[in-house]
């Protein structure tokens, strides 16, 4: 065996581990979202849940608007992020007795839903389809970790009304 063919099989075999170990990295998230909580019901439970009671409060524009949104998503991933905010625009909507889900709780939602390096993106976005971004900059400073924490969550909830 010649040196360069013992390196190439030593870096593939660094690679093939690498890959894997990522691979496992996201299942693990995905297992761990899917474990029942103290209430018997998953995150991805309660996402489903929320998605199928708010179905009929959503209006095409709102639904335009979250596809725009969701659209630098890797398309990999795009599904998870969809559910993900759909979820949480739904459980915004049920918790305030919406008849439809408005453009303000969708954006709320997504600040909500998604990590504090995407909002980067959601201001260009508001910025560009030229909606005010100032009633929003209270749910900027809170991450989606916050809104778990039920004091934080009654912050911001007790804030916009």
């Amino acid at each position: 065996m010649t040196f360069n063919f013992m390196m190439f099989i030593i870096m593939w075999t660094f690679i093939l581990l690498g890959l894997m170990v990522i691979g496992g990295y996201f299942m693990f998230r995905k297992f761990l979202k899917s474990l029942p909580k103290e209430d018997g019901r998953s995150d991805l439970d309660w996402e489903k849940f929320y998605i199928e009671k708010s179905k009929h409060l959503w209006k095409d524009s709102e639904k335009d608007f979250l596809e725009e949104l969701v659209a630098p998503v890797p398309e990999l991933f795009r599904d998870v992020a969809r559910q993900k905010i759909a979820g949480k625009v739904g459980q915004l909507a049920l918790e305030r007795n919406d008849i439809s889900i408005s453009q303000e709780t969708l954006i709320q939602g997504y600040i909500m839903a998604t990590p504090k390096r995407d909002h980067k993106f959601l201001r260009k976005k508001l910025r560009e389809k030229k909606i005010n971004i100032t009633p929003y900059e209270k749910y900027f400073k809170y991450s989606p970790e916050d809104y778990q924490n039920k004091k934080y969550a009654a912050k911001t909830h007790n804030n916009n009304h």
